[in-house]
């Protein structure tokens, strides 16, 4: 792993750890995709720091856990927008 991208890892998951924000958002920031972002966070970071990913972890399991509701919501915007 290059220095480049392992610069990447530790800012991506630092970020992540300041502000919550999810993949998608941490991906624009950025500028890769989120699938980049995924890899980076799930493996890359565990061979770099094992402290600060088991620490992003938690960040990225409250996502999953709480995806539904934010996905629920989105869509009741969406069909709300739509009547009015």
């Amino acid at each position: 792993m290059g220095n480049d991208i392992t610069k990447r890892v530790i800012d991506e998951a630092y970020y992540m750890k300041k502000t919550g924000n999810t993949l998608r958002e941490i991906a624009k920031v950025f500028k890769v995709s989120k699938s980049t972002v995924h890899k980076d966070l799930k493996e890359r970071l565990m061979k770099i720091d094992h402290d600060l990913y088991v620490e992003i972890q938690k960040i990225l399991k409250y996502h999953m856990d709480i995806r539904h509701i934010k996905g629920g919501e989105s869509t009741k915007k969406k069909y709300l927008k739509m009547l009015h």
